[in-house]
């Protein structure tokens, strides 16, 4: 078995920065500048296309609070969601077992790549999408508690 490390430093096309392209050109929609690798159109679109057209774009490494947070959006349909993936026994299936990480000089090889410089962006802008709404929510659930309760002043005749 090969490793990352030895498919980039061989310059193999299983591990060329090209093939990163591929959250852009999925949110960005079937225009073919989107599959256009490095387009910069491609880029904005995508995330206009986020805000536009999705109601919510988790992350893979905050999959519990994406769940918790389609909870609270629609709890019609995803009540009890959170405690199901959390406590199911397909769990073990979401632990990787021999992860290697790459050496630095591959990263910094793979970092320095157009593509990934773009894909990231999409990345940290989705990411930061995310923690908005969420925050938005968050703040929204404790102003309603706070409105459940009216006071108004009473003054006495």
């Amino acid at each position: 078995m090969k490793s990352f490390d030895t498919c980039v430093k061989l310059g193999q096309a299983d591990c060329d920065p090209n093939n990163m392209w591929l959250q852009i050109p999925f949110l960005c929609g079937h225009e073919p500048a989107c599959w256009e690798v490095g387009n910069k159109w491609a880029l904005e679109e995508a995330k206009r296309n986020l805000q536009r057209h999705y109601l919510l774009v988790g992350v893979t490494e905050e999959i519990p609070e994406f769940i918790l947070t389609l909870q609270a959006i629609l709890p019609r349909f995803f009540r009890g969601a959170y405690d199901i993936f959390m406590h199911n026994n397909k769990s073990h299936l979401r632990q990787t077992t021999q992860k290697v990480d790459p050496l630095p000089e591959t990263i910094e090889k793979i970092q320095k790549s157009q593509v990934w410089k773009m894909e990231n962006d999409f990345y940290n802008f989705a990411h930061a999408y995310f923690h908005n709404i969420k925050k938005r929510l968050i703040n929204a659930s404790i102003q309603d508690v706070n409105q459940r309760f009216m006071y108004e002043k009473i003054r006495p005749k």
